[in-house]
């Protein structure tokens, strides 16, 4: 009896102490809505003098790390990393060890964002940071900025704000092989600011990068940067957004290479202006061949009638440019001819119906193909062949609540193989007019600019519905539009060439600038919208 006293004395001891481990909530209790506090630090915050290798930092409460890579910014930047403790675990201090050794009379930033947050409810301390100096006093001037994107109308995610301070051995090329002076984030956000900088003057650059280095790699890292030099303490709020943007890289040619026999891809690099590939071998008279650039990547497609021969070579030229290639011609198997119809069946007054083909086009048969509408009566319709494009487009007069039977026979589509397709058929249909909306937008160009203005589908990527070309006041209509959400945009068109031009950061040249209209349209069926867009 005694023993089984005792054994039940020990069990509740034991859930008790349990219980008073735990770091969570108790069952029932209030729920913990505070960030935890910072308490101290050893050695303290802002610390002069200091030549130290460890720190601990104290919580009020047991803290845990998140998202501990994405958040930290060291400022100035430093070769190794911090190791910091413990993380995967709440405990109510953090530990940073540094490897590095720290520059003599700098002031230094460990800018832990919003890293830190409480083990019971996830409550962050937000903007958290350690400053400290090697010197014997800690500088206090800021910046505070805003950075935007050129293009779009998303907030840039993810940039660094770097600062290389202006001196004798300052070159515009820093940037792509020396780590700056300072650095900071706008993290999700527009804004950033900096804080603890030494008087001087300064190239202000933001960075949206591929990694977190600090470097500007052309290929894959968008950049901005600020016109004028940073002069501190004069200019601690800047007048001008920063501006990112994605920089066109030089044209480069890669490689000629065969990837179905009958079909050769060209692959190039950059921009390219008037890119063409001609034929050097000699072949039959009946060698025909087709070249068509890759949508959406830098790849020029050759398609040609299949020979005997080992290779072909070619040259390969733009403006600037011409190369010799010789490609080794190895497979045995030519693509067979496959064709696509839109996934969905509702024709669009405003659309085209395609259909697609993974081979060029060469030969229609229009006798082959019918167009019948509900009442089993041919529509009339005339077919373009796409000459950027594998795609037929096919034209007729589109009616009101109809539904449409195309019918594709053998023999009625023939590729540059000479091959074709089992019998196809594609049934769609159009709707009332009364389903669509319409927006008028009245543009007021109080500068007579050139203007493009650009209607785009916020929940399509920002796609291009429709692209108008203004250089003074106008009223546009847009009309058939769907039910959907719409934004608009202007871009001032300096050069006059109808497109968007980008930036360069090496000429100091900023991209054109793009006005987007103050909100998004919200279209409805059978709804008229009425817009003005001020454009200065």
């Amino acid at each position: 009896m005694k023993f089984s006293k005792n054994l039940i004395l020990l069990i509740v001891f034991a859930v008790l102490i349990s219980s008073c481990a735990k770091t969570g909530r108790p069952d029932g209790g209030p729920k913990d809505e505070d960030a935890p506090l910072f308490v101290t630090a050893n050695p303290p915050y802002e610390s002069i003098n200091f030549k130290g290798k460890e720190i601990k930092l104290y919580f009020n409460e047991f803290v845990k790390l998140k998202d501990l890579n994405k958040q930290l910014v060291v400022s100035p930047p430093l070769k190794n990393p911090l190791i910091i403790s413990p993380q995967g675990t709440a405990s109510k201090f953090l530990k940073i060890e540094i490897l590095d050794t720290l520059t003599t009379n700098t002031t230094y930033i460990f800018n832990f964002g919003n890293a830190v947050e409480d083990n019971n409810e996830s409550n962050v301390l937000e903007g958290f940071k350690y400053v400290f100096s090697t010197g014997t006093y800690i500088d206090s001037l800021k910046i505070f900025g805003e950075v935007q994107d050129a293009f779009l109308r998303e907030k840039p995610k993810r940039t660094n704000i770097v600062l290389y301070k202006i001196d004798s051995t300052y070159t515009d090329s820093l940037i792509y092989k020396k780590k700056p002076n300072y650095v900071t984030s706008a993290l999700d956000t527009t804004k950033f600011n900096f804080s603890n900088l030494k008087e001087g003057k300064y190239r202000l650059i933001a960075l949206q990068e591929n990694s977190s280095d600090y470097l500007f790699n052309p290929k894959l890292d968008k950049i901005g940067f600020y016109n004028d030099t940073i002069s501190l303490p004069r200019d601690s709020i800047l007048s001008k957004p920063i501006i990112l943007f994605k920089e066109i890289q030089p044209y480069q040619f890669r490689r000629g290479k065969e990837i179905t026999k009958g079909k050769i891809q060209f692959g190039y690099n950059g921009k390219i202006k008037d890119l063409k590939v001609n034929l050097l071998s000699k072949v039959p008279d009946s060698f025909k061949s087709v070249s068509r650039f890759e949508k959406d990547k830098d790849t020029l497609n050759y398609w040609f009638t299949p020979i005997d021969v080992d290779s072909l070579n070619f040259t390969v030229t733009n403006d600037i440019f011409i190369d010799t290639v010789t490609v080794r011609l190895r497979k045995k198997k030519i693509d067979s001819l496959s064709v696509s119809f839109p996934s969905n069946k509702l024709l669009h007054f405003r659309d085209t119906l395609f259909l697609k083909s993974n081979n060029p086009i060469t030969a229609i048969d229009t006798s082959k193909i019918s167009l019948i509408d509900a009442d089993t009566l041919r529509i009339p319709f005339n077919i373009f062949n796409s000459k950027k494009e594998n795609k037929l487009g096919f034209i007729f007069e589109k009616k009101q609540k109809s539904a449409y039977n195309l019918k594709l026979l053998p023999n009625a589509i023939t590729d540059i193989y000479e091959t074709t397709i089992d019998t196809l058929r594609f049934s769609f249909k159009t709707q009332e007019i009364e389903d669509y909306g319409k927006i008028t937008l009245n543009v007021e160009n109080s500068k007579n600019e050139n203007l493009i203005i650009d209607l785009i589908s916020i929940k399509e990527k920002n796609k291009i519905i429709e692209r108008r070309y203004i250089s003074s006041s106008e009223s546009l209509v847009f009309d058939l539009l769907e039910p959907k959400s719409y934004a608009f945009r202007a871009i001032i068109d300096r050069n006059k060439n109808n497109f968007w031009d980008t930036g360069n950061y090496l000429e100091m040249k900023q991209p054109e600038k793009i006005i987007y209209f103050k909100t998004q349209i919200d279209l409805r069926a059978n709804n008229y919208v009425f817009e003005t867009f001020f454009v200065n």
